[in-house]
């Protein structure tokens, strides 16, 4: 079996870079992360899109970002934006895909994965430097020395998928992937129910990235 860790917030973009590995025919392992974000909403939509998308496994980790202070989506006293803004957003979380790679890195070595699966986006999103084509080819670098793997010659390869997409084609590749964006949950501040709040960038995103597919919003928002 050929396999790969997939890395899965719960969003629109990760679920569609699982699909993409499973139409690759790749056996899915798919790894959250609980960092101490504001809600547990996107935690909820990634264990119902892994079992949508058939993953052969789901698991969360759990490592509190919180005390590293600085990002709306840690920190409660920071204010999410509602509206666009210039340079690196205060929604950055400081080395999130970082350490995200580096546990779906170890992951993958354990399970003898070719591949790690990372939903990272360079067109339609908000300006986060962790999310660049520069940033995936020097982790690739880095997986290439840094595991016992590479020294044996069998190089796990970091796929970002969507990395040239717009938002727009984004949903038009997880569509015709059967990806079901109604159980995804992309918004900043969603409640707990996973509903949606419209109005902070992430909702202006993928709302506009619906209207320029010519598809309907299956986003479920607050009253």
């Amino acid at each position: 079996m050929t396999r790969a860790v997939v890395l899965l917030s719960g969003g629109l973009d990760s679920a569609t870079a699982l699909a993409v590995a499973r139409a690759e025919g790749l056996v899915c392992h798919a790894l959250s992360l609980d960092y101490g974000q504001r809600h547990c909403s996107e935690l909820d939509a990634a264990a119902a899109v892994a079992t949508h998308l058939r993953a052969r496994e789901h698991r969360v980790m759990r490592l509190d970002m919180g005390p590293f202070t600085g990002s709306a989506l840690t920190d409660p006293g920071i204010a999410v934006p509602e509206a666009p803004s210039t340079g690196i957003p205060v929604t950055y979380v400081p080395a999130r895909n970082t350490i995200m790679l580096a546990l779906a890195l170890g992951w993958a070595e354990v399970l003898d994965a070719e591949a790690i699966y990372i939903g990272v986006n360079a067109l339609d999103y908000s300006g986060y430097p962790d999310c660049r084509p520069a940033f995936v080819e020097a982790f690739q670098h880095l997986a290439d020395v840094a595991t016992k793997r590479a020294t044996n010659g069998s190089t796990t390869a970091i796929r970002a998928p969507l990395i040239n997409l717009s938002k727009a084609e984004i949903i038009r590749l997880g569509t015709r992937l059967g990806v079901d964006y109604h159980l995804t949950v992309s918004c900043y501040q969603a409640d707990s129910l996973g509903r949606a709040c419209g109005r902070c960038d992430s909702c202006r995103l993928r709302r506009q990235g619906f209207d320029q597919a010519g598809l309907i919003d299956p986003t479920r928002y607050m009253p």
